[in-house]
C-alpha cells in the first residue's frame, strides 16, 4: 500500500518527527510504500489565496498544489502526524488540508450544490502528541474538536475511511528515553494492527 506521511513540526529532533520516522520504518519493513511530506522542510505555504477559492469563476489551484497533488496520486492512506497546539493542529497542517484537499482533489463541487467525494476507499489516520494529559484534553473538548475536523468534516467531504486516532499525552521536554521508546513501540503495534503485516486492513 502507498502511504503519504504528512508531518508538521519545526524541530527535526521532536517526538512528532520520531513518530513519523517510526511510521515509515515500521510499514516500509512490511512492504508498504511511504511518501514523507515534511511540511516545514518543504516550506509549505499554508495560506489559501484568493485565486484558489472555488467560489470564484476563474479560480485555480496554485502551481505548488498542482505539483503536490501529482505526488499524492495513487496514495491509499493519508497519515497526518502533528502536535496539538492550543488543542488543535498547527496552522501548517490545517493549511495543507485547505489547499491540497480542496476542490478537484478531495471533492468536486456539483452544479446543483454540494460536493462529490473523490477519495472514497482511501484511508485517513491522524497521530498526535501533547504535553497535556488525556484527561485534561477531554475536559477541554480537544478530542471532540479533532473528531469534528478530521472525521465529521474533512473525511466525510472527501469520502475517506477513518482509522482510529492515535494520541500520546504528557510528552514534555526531558521525558525519559524509556518512555519515548515505549510510546514509539505502542505506535508500531497499533500500525501493525491497523494495516497488518501483509498490507491488509485487519482490525
Amino acid at each position: 500500500m502507498k502511504h503519504a506521511v504528512i508531518v508538521g513540526h519545526p524541530d527535526p529532533a521532536s517526538f512528532t518527527m520520531a513518530m513519523a520516522k517510526r511510521y515509515a520504518d515500521c510499514l516500509t519493513a512490511r512492504g508498504h510504500e511511504i511518501i514523507l511530506r515534511d511540511l516545514y522542510d518543504m516550506k509549505f505555504e499554508p495560506r489559501l489565496g484568493l485565486a484558489e477559492m472555488p467560489s470564484r469563476q476563474d479560480w485555480a489551484p496554485g502551481s505548488d498544489i498542482v505539483d503536490e497533488r501529482l505526488v499524492l496520486a495513487g496514495v491509499d492512506v493519508f497519515a497526518f502526524i502533528y502536535p496539538l497546539w492550543f488543542n488543535s493542529p498547527p496552522a501548517i497542517v490545517k493549511g495543507y488540508i485547505d489547499r491540497v484537499f480542496g476542490s478537484g482533489f478531495g471533492y468536486v463541487q456539483l452544479n446543483a450544490g454540494g460536493q462529490q467525494p473523490l477519495l472514497t476507499n482511501r484511508h485517513l489516520i491522524h497521530i498526535t502528541a501533547s504535553a497535556s494529559s488525556s484527561a485534561w484534553l477531554n475536559e477541554q473538548g480537544a478530542s471532540g474538536s479533532a473528531r469534528t475536523l478530521f472525521e465529521d468534516s474533512f473525511a466525510r467531504v472527501c469520502g475517506l475511511r477513518v482509522r482510529p486516532h492515535i494520541h500520546f499525552d504528557s510528552i514534555v521536554p526531558g521525558l525519559a528515553p524509556r518512555w519515548i521508546a515505549q510510546n514509539l513501540k505502542t505506535l508500531e503495534d497499533k500500525l501493525i494492527k491497523y494495516f497488518g503485516s501483509g498490507g491488509g486492513y485487519s482490525l
